[in-house]
């Protein structure tokens, strides 16, 4: 069923529906040691075939043919591909849609856009409850842009993270560069975009590339204090040993790079990492994946990591705090069975709500993925997981 947003009366968010499974509260592990079996505690979906009402047509470049059952392209643009998401203090949270369609050559009539949206789990559902598009009107991309009106395109940039700054603006993390990019309330540039000095992708037109395709800033922290920025690359650099990712620091006030750098291991080097999040100062949590989905899924992890604990190549050493393909879930939350799930191809998005409780979302690449069920396209879930042990996080972290 097709559904397009209607701004207005939106029912409210009621975060505490899911029902807790009993799990036993602990002190933070031992390092190294790991958390135990978490448990999913609360589910909502938003469907695949969402829409902003009144939007541009989009998806022109997909061709006609059926993806998963949908045709395109698509009178109204979808809400789709959840990559990044902030926690406001009223229940609400702000996700960012992907780039479009996977590409830079397929996405130039995808808007990006920052939604604003309400979880209700007592009735397993999503309302958008509106948001911003982001454009350029000060001219402060220096490169030519898809559309004259300056509104910024799926062609422009591929932004996957985003972290809301002490005077509430937004810092979003991109790909095609990597660049920093700051914007106004409003979804307006605010300046230039920020390179990450010596690392160029393919779409960066600056310099010769080091970097894979849409490889660049998947992950964006920031600090408890929000003085501090903190990215991960999805890709590793070339010359850096496999299966390594660089996680670079970003001081707000100098508007610099601080030269400070962490190397993150992935378990394996054809995985990549969904989302990053701040637990305090020297603390994150973060999602690694592999590129399968449904029965193909192996590896879909929240690990948390210490930048103050290396081991002895310098790599960052990572504690399981849940394994998203293994969580508990003896009242059959959702209806799902126990263990449940989250079989999905990309998983972008965790935050904090309490120190023991995380919030999951998928990035369902519409109408591409299909993890849930074959053949048909992923919704947008929303999932609740209480883990094992508190994560003692910075207390500004949970407000």
């Amino acid at each position: 069923m097709r559904r397009t947003v209607a701004y207005g009366a939106i029912g409210a968010t009621v975060l505490a529906a899911g029902v807790l499974a009993g799990v036993p509260s602990s002190a933070t592990p031992e390092h190294g040691r790991g958390f135990g079996q978490a448990a999913l505690t609360a589910f909502a979906a938003l469907p695949a075939e969402t829409f902003v009402s009144a939007s541009d047509p989009s998806g022109a470049a997909l061709g006609t043919n059926p993806v998963n059952g949908i045709v395109p392209p698509f009178a109204d643009q979808p809400v789709q591909g959840f990559s990044g998401i902030v926690r406001n203090g009223d229940g609400t949270f702000e996700v960012l849609s992907d780039n479009g369609y996977g590409s830079k050559a397929n996405s130039g009539d995808f808007v990006l856009r920052i939604h604003r949206i309400a979880p209700d789990f007592r009735q397993g559902a999503v309302d958008v409850l509106g948001g911003v598009n982001l454009t350029d009107p000060n001219r402060k991309v220096p490169f030519p842009l898809t559309r004259p009106d300056r509104v910024l395109t799926g062609s422009d940039f591929d932004v996957e993270s985003i972290v809301r700054a002490a005077d509430g603006t937004y810092w979003i993390g991109d790909e095609f560069g990597p660049y920093l990019l700051h914007f106004d309330r409003a979804g307006r540039l605010l300046t230039a975009p920020v390179p990450l000095p010596g690392v160029f992708a393919p779409e960066n037109p600056a310099g010769t590339p080091n970097l894979g395709g849409s490889k660049g800033y998947e992950g964006l922290a920031i600090s408890p204090d929000r003085r501090t920025l903190y990215g991960l690359l999805e890709g590793t650099v070339a010359g850096d040993a496999a299966g390594t990712l660089r996680l670079n620091e970003f001081d707000l006030a100098s508007g610099a790079y601080t030269g400070k750098r962490w190397v993150y291991q992935l378990d394996q080097p054809n995985h990549a990492i969904g989302d990053l999040t701040a637990v305090d100062r020297d603390r994150f949590l973060v999602i690694e994946r592999d590129g399968g989905q449904g029965v193909d899924a192996k590896v879909k992890k929240i690990y948390l990591l210490d930048k103050r604990d290396r081991d002895h190549d310098g790599k960052l050493d990572k504690v399981l705090v849940a394994d998203l393909l293994n969580l508990a879930n003896p009242r059959h939350v959702g209806g799902f069975a126990d263990p449940f799930t989250f079989p999905f191809q990309t998983i972008e998005d965790v935050v904090i709500l309490d120190d023991r409780t995380l919030a999951v979302l998928n990035d369902n690449n519409f109408p591409f993925s299909s993890g849930r069920t074959p053949g048909k396209p992923d919704n947008n879930e929303f999932i609740t997981v209480r883990l094992t042990d508190r994560l003692n996080a910075d207390p500004r972290v949970l407000r």
